[in-house]
């Protein structure tokens, strides 16, 4: 048997049988006999208790995590140190592993299941990352799936203590490394994203039913974590939703400034997703693994002459050549009438000739003298330097506006300019330019603000959301009480609302921890009567828990037992259990068999036993028997009395405790 089975821890918890065992602790099923409650306890392996460095992380793990509230997320109740004995005691969880119920359904779930399962695991991450607590070990091996279908995340904070005593990948990792993001695989540093990318992977899991890589050891699969790409879940099952892959391989993006930037973020998706299951998200997944592929360069040309590649070359010119002339002509000698007549002709052709020439030189002169200068090209500029300017100040300077003309193009921030002030030009200041060119100018906007919204009332995890959307910071939380506002809400916040904000400032958060708590001192409630003790928790605002009713020597109804000891200092609201006597436990019944001789003096006789007034025996019998041998029930000393026939004809004391 176990060593600890049977025993109590801190004079409370009562140990009751081993329900698991894992690296680094084994779990118990316990009972809280003051809290009357099962609970879960786990203990920490003795090899491991005695390093004191690990013991120390072991309880910060768990006292971090022993903050955690959230109804995904197993519940730590206590934490305990002895001197040989280190232990944690949780929520005793009435289910079974994600990995369990898969397996249960042949390894793949509908993918309507799958949403409903993974937008619970991340609002639970989204709690634990808001408190600065990152997993480390999301698989379906630490996800319990309850009876009504909810699921609750185990064993946060215990991957980073886990890596103190094992920091090599081997074989005994096989089971997370499936799970584990390509920064972990590289022992990088690791941020909420990490758990984001194993959610993506769980969610793979559930909808394909298989692992997005797989290999005989843990450091194939790490590697293939770093540098393979997944096939898309489609390819596996054609009936998940476009969707629904869309969110699955963003979360599993191996590049992390493409993975969900928060759990929130994915949540956002998820819900749209809910809501409409035939949306399409447009998300670049060829982006998610590696970097993206270059555009495909265009066309080049091989240059004859050097060899290289560079540009499409002009195509030399090629000068034509003129066909040689003709060969001359030869003519039969003119007759000389011929020849006179010939000669007339031309020179009848000089006059017609020589008046062209002059009105095409008239025309020229015209030409020259009137209408060349309405085609002449104007002086060349230098464009003036407009940045640093005003539109106003343009408009104002004549040696400006009487050579160019300035037109805005656009208003774009500027932390280097103030509003209104000019930022680029087209062209330049100091390029050669026509005299009247437009030149196009940019103008400052000013410093570009973000604008305080109002996250009164919203929870803390929807206001840092729609800050984040807006690119500012959340500082750390305060917690304080409020009758008013739930817990976990917004009380306020700074700056107020309206506030003109740059990306990146810092968003201060009051946060409601419910209404405060007020402590009472418990009244002694042992000798009171129930309903006198429900009238006194009541009068001092406390709660009354569960009653058992136990064997007592005290009167029946009255209060034998308060699990909180009177003058004990307790919140208001506690509950306190209580036993109330029913009275002295009956004693133990004992058997006698007893001997009765039968008359002679007939054939048959009626026989009735009675034991203290009580009919204990009656038959008919044969006297020719002899005798008979009945046996009795009772406990201390009892009158017994033998009737024959109606008659009394024996009464005796029998003992039957002896």
């Amino acid at each position: 048997m176990n060593q600890y089975i049977g025993k109590m821890l801190d004079n409370r918890y009562e140990i009751l049988d081993v329900i698991g065992v894992g690296g680094m602790a084994v779990v118990y099923k316990a009972y809280c006999h003051r809290l009357h409650r099962f609970v879960a306890i786990k203990v920490l392996k003795r090899d491991l208790a005695s390093d004191a460095e690990f013991r120390r992380r072991f309880h910060e793990e768990a006292q971090a995590v022993a903050m955690l509230s959230h109804p995904n997320i197993v519940s730590v109740y206590d934490v305990s140190r002895g001197d040989d004995l280190d232990y944690i005691v949780m929520e005793l969880i009435d289910g079974i592993t994600l990995k369990q119920y898969m397996q249960k359904k042949n390894g793949s779930l509908n993918w309507r299941e799958s949403l409903y399962f993974i937008t619970q695991i991340v609002r639970a991450l989204g709690h634990a990352h808001s408190r600065g607590i990152i997993h480390r070990d999301i698989k379906p091996q630490n996800i319990m799936v309850l009876r009504d279908g909810s699921v609750k995340v185990a064993d946060f904070g215990i991957a980073r203590i886990m890596s103190a005593a094992q920091n090599t990948l081997t074989q005994e990792a096989l089971g997370s490394v499936h799970y584990i993001s390509p920064e972990q695989a590289r022992g990088s540093h690791i941020d909420a994203r990490a758990d984001i990318y194993s959610a993506g992977v769980v969610l793979y899991e559930m909808l394909t039913g298989r692992l997005p890589f797989d290999g005989d050891s843990p450091v194939s699969v790490a590697i293939q974590h770093i540098n393979s790409t997944p096939m898309s879940p489609r390819e596996l099952n054609p009936e998940i939703p476009l969707g629904l892959e869309e969110i699955t391989m963003k979360a599993m993006a191996s590049r992390i400034d493409q993975r969900y930037m928060n759990a929130e973020a994915m949540i956002r998706d998820l819900e749209e997703f809910r809501k409409n299951p035939q949306v399409e998200f447009h998300y670049n997944l060829a982006s998610f693994h590696g970097s993206q592929p270059m555009p495909d360069e265009p066309t080049q040309v091989v240059d004859h002459t050097t060899g290289s590649l560079g540009r499409r070359q002009r195509p030399p010119v090629r000068t034509r050549t003129a066909p040689p002339p003709p060969p001359p002509r030869r003519y039969p000698p003119e007759e000389p009438e011929e020849y006179e007549d010939s000669q007339e002709r031309k020179r009848n052709m000089v006059i017609p000739i020589v008046v062209i020439v002059f009105l095409v030189g008239v025309g020229l002169f015209l030409w020259l003298t009137f209408f060349s200068g309405l085609f002449e090209k104007e002086p060349s500029l230098q464009a003036p330097d407009l940045t640093g300017l005003t539109m106003s100040q343009v408009y104002g300077n004549t040696a400006i506006t009487d050579n160019f003309k300035v037109v805005q193009k656009s208003v774009e921030y500027s932390d280097k300019y103030e509003e209104g002030q000019i930022i680029d030009q087209d062209p330049k200041g100091g390029t050669e330019v026509e005299k009247g060119s437009t030149i196009y100018v940019i103008v400052s906007g000013g410093q570009e603000y973000v604008e305080m919204i109002d996250v009164k009332n919203l929870t803390y995890e929807e206001a840092v959301a729609k800050l984040q959307e807006l690119g500012l910071k959340v500082g750390s939380p305060t917690y304080e009480p409020s009758e008013d506002v739930e817990k976990d809400k917004v009380i306020s916040y700074t700056p107020a609302k309206g506030t003109k904000m740059l990306p990146g400032d810092t968003v201060q958060l009051v946060v409601s921890s419910g209404p405060e708590v007020k402590e009472v001192t418990v009244p002694s409630l042992t000798g009171q009567s129930l309903n006198k003790a429900r009238d006194m928790l009541a009068a001092a605002k406390l709660k009354v828990g569960s009653i058992v009713e136990v064997a007592s020597n005290e009167p029946a109804g009255q209060v034998v037992y308060q699990s909180v000891a009177a003058g004990s200092t307790v919140e208001e609201g506690t509950a306190i259990a209580l036993n109330v006597s029913k009275g002295p436990e009956a004693p133990p019944i004992r058997t006698k068999t007893i001997t009765v001789e039968l008359p002679t003096d007939r054939e048959t006789v009626e026989v009735r036993i009675t034991v203290d007034d009580q009919e204990a025996y009656k038959n008919v019998v044969n006297t020719s028997v002899g005798n008979i041998y009945p046996t009795l029930s009772g406990s201390g000393v009892k009158q017994v009395c033998i009737y024959f026939d109606g008659e009394v004809v024996e009464r005796y004391n029998l003992n039957f405790d002896q």
